[in-house]
């Protein structure tokens, strides 16, 4: 009978003005058989092959000075050097900022290394961290090689947040999916928190910036060998100049 039809929006109920309403949007879809875990080997075949972009980071380097007042947030996740410990709000930080924009160019989703109830909320930017280590930012010295600024492992929640032509978006941060699918950008702005080197106890000099996506190899990718990006960095006290970024081992 048509008034029995459970999938029948205009059915009409005594008591619920909404009873049995059907949206056609939520309309039972097949699904692929599902294979239990996370992590990347679980989701599709091959592996994810992540590449780190010289360019994008090279042409918006800048070197930003802010109160500590505005980076409280930031303290809280490590963000700044050790000696922001015991700033007062009035005391400023000299900030190397550079944006990041990362690809997925294999063939398989990259995905958070830690399981969805592992993920950790992060109230200051409302939203949830699935890596701790997602990538590392170093200043290193352009002679010896040695580490002259506090890196920091940026921590960060992994997104689609532009594709290729022909890819689509399927990860977002305000889901409870995140992961970088293939052929898509996870890009991080120079002017969002954490998206910097505090290089407040740095002298002027030559130095090079280098960062590093999926630093400890906890999530499986077909190369390991493009996830670097080393930048010569000319810091005047007052500025920094970015050239020669380009891809290494």
């Amino acid at each position: 009978m048509v008034g029995d039809d459970p999938y029948n929006p205009y059915k009409s109920s005594n008591y619920y003005p909404y009873y049995n309403y059907y949206n056609s949007y939520y309309r039972p879809r097949p699904r692929a058989h599902y294979r239990p875990g996370y992590g990347t080997g679980y989701h599709q075949n091959g592996l994810p092959d992540l590449v780190p972009d010289p360019y994008y980071i090279q042409i918006a380097t800048y070197v930003q000075r802010m109160p500590m007042y505005n980076l409280r947030c930031s303290a809280e996740e490590n963000c700044l050097a050790s000696s922001a410990t015991y700033a007062n709000d009035y005391d400023t930080r000299v900030l190397l900022r550079f944006p990041q924009r990362v690809k997925n160019q294999g063939t398989s989703d990259f995905l958070p290394s830690k399981p969805r109830y592992a993920w950790e909320w992060h109230s200051c930017h409302n939203h949830f961290h699935s890596m701790d280590e997602f990538s590392l930012y170093q200043l290193l010295d352009y002679q010896s090689q040695a580490q002259v600024a506090e890196g920091h492992k940026a921590s960060f929640c992994l997104e689609d947040t532009s594709c290729d032509p022909g890819y689509y978006r399927r990860f977002a941060c305000t889901s409870h999916t995140q992961g970088l699918s293939p052929g898509c950008y996870d890009t991080y702005n120079a002017d969002i928190d954490c998206q910097w080197i505090d290089i407040t106890d740095v002298s002027p000099g030559k130095y090079i910036l280098k960062v590093t996506v999926n630093p400890r190899q906890q999530v499986p990718e077909s190369n390991f060998n493009n996830n670097v990006v080393r930048c010569d960095v000319q810091y005047t006290g007052t500025a920094a100049h970015v050239s020669g970024c380009s891809m290494t081992s």
